[in-house]
């Protein structure tokens, strides 16, 4: 082999290196940037209640003085840094569009324009439409 071959074999094994140290580097860096809301504990789930069907919603803030807004909408946060709200499933049909799979959980400090928003998926299916049957023929074979 010349000289010059294997200059060239050696330049591309050091491209191949780099390359792959530079595609771990920016994997470590990317699984270690987590967006502000990842791991924020905001969750909902659906439960009974008095008479109807209600979604559980609950999160942490950091401070327990922090006004809690579903959608928009204040409401009444029960417990300190780790909070539940308790909501009727028509409200949140209400204040959502059609078919929505997430709500919008945003909680605020008092007195100040700083507020921290978060995407909460909702149960699935739960704002879905219902189709009702009247009659369901099955053809015979």
């Amino acid at each position: 082999m010349s000289l010059a071959v294997i200059r060239k074999i050696e330049q591309v094994r050091m491209g191949r290196r780099f390359l792959g140290i530079a595609l771990g580097a920016a994997t470590v860096i990317a699984l270690s940037a987590q967006p502000a809301w990842a791991g924020s504990g905001n969750k909902a789930r659906l439960v009974s209640c008095d008479q109807s069907d209600c979604l559980l919603v609950s999160g942490s803030r950091a401070d327990p003085g922090m006004l809690v807004r579903v959608n928009g909408h204040p409401v009444e946060a029960k417990g300190g840094r780790d909070w539940k709200v308790l909501l009727p499933v028509q409200d949140v049909r209400a204040w959502s569009r059609p078919g929505a799979r997430e709500i919008t959980v945003t909680t605020t400090q008092p007195g100040t324009d700083d507020p921290v928003t978060n995407q909460v998926d909702l149960p699935i299916g739960m704002l879905g439409s219902i189709t009702e049957l009247a009659y369901l023929v099955i053809p015979q074979r």
